[in-house]
């Protein structure tokens, strides 16, 4: 899998699109390789939080237009059906936490699956763009569906129907992302809320991200009783156990993930 690279260090599942010369825009192989990645992470039970990024100056541009133009090359539903929908899908039902390091510029399809992510954080030099009206095209990757959630319906169709560049900063601001960092720090401190999430309770995180995909289309009645149900599957875990009986006895409590 050379366009993935694909490594495990400290409990976190480290993943980076690696095609550098195209800016990481994706192919079927590509697509096909991060589809496994995350069926490995899920599957894994060592594997206690996902860090996805990029490998040189971009994140992911998007889609390999040079594929879609061949003449063997799968047509814009396939794509869409084969590719996107199930990275998106398995990033949302993976019942870990994602943790999404934009080191460089994320464009159409990048831009949406970084937003897919639970905890997205980029270097300060990194930028988004829905660049998919520049071509006469609209947002995938569902786009159409976080991007308007995240910042609202005016600013989601002016970015989406402009195509302007959003600079990490103004995307922090906007609320579309959680934080920006210094290039210098980004590798390291990006990585390290991974590591901390890799520590926490995996199943109490995943039954929480299992509630906050709920809540995107439940009513406040069905979220409630969702919250109680899933507040007693927590409640019967080992991690919960431990962390009671670490508050009661002063201490750092040790997770397990169970």
């Amino acid at each position: 899998m050379d366009s993935i690279l694909f490594e495990i260090l400290n409990g976190v599942a480290k993943i980076t699109l690696n095609r550098p010369a195209v800016f990481n825009s994706f192919n079927q192989e590509m697509a096909f390789a991060l589809h496994q990645c995350l069926d490995e992470c899920k599957a894994d039970e060592s594997i206690r939080a996902i860090y996805l990024t990029g490998s040189g100056k971009a994140f992911c541009a998007g889609q390999d237009l040079q594929e879609v133009v061949a003449e063997d090359g799968p047509d814009l539903p396939n794509i869409v059906a084969e590719h996107y929908n199930p990275i998106i899908e398995r990033i949302r039902n993976i019942e870990k936490p994602v943790v999404c390091g934009v080191n460089g510029v994320a464009a159409g399809a990048g831009a949406n699956i970084a937003l897919a992510c639970d905890i997205t954080v980029a270097a300060e030099s990194a930028s988004f763009i829905q660049a998919f009206s520049k071509i006469g095209l609209i947002p995938d990757s569902g786009g159409t569906f976080f991007l308007p959630r995240i910042i609202g319906m005016q600013r989601a169709a002016a970015l989406i129907m402009l195509g302007d560049k959003v600079s990490a900063t103004e995307a922090a601001e906007m609320g579309m992302i959680y934080k920006v960092m210094s290039d210098k720090d980004f590798p390291i401190d990006s990585f390290k809320i991974a590591e901390k999430l890799a520590k926490m309770p995996t199943k109490g995180l995943g039954l929480t991200k299992r509630a906050l995909n709920y809540s995107l289309t439940n009513d406040l009645s069905k979220q409630l009783a969702l919250e109680g149900e899933l507040q007693s599957m927590a409640g019967n875990t080992e991690d919960y156990q431990e962390g009671v009986q670490a508050f009661l006895e002063k201490r750092k409590p040790v997770f397990k993930g169970k």
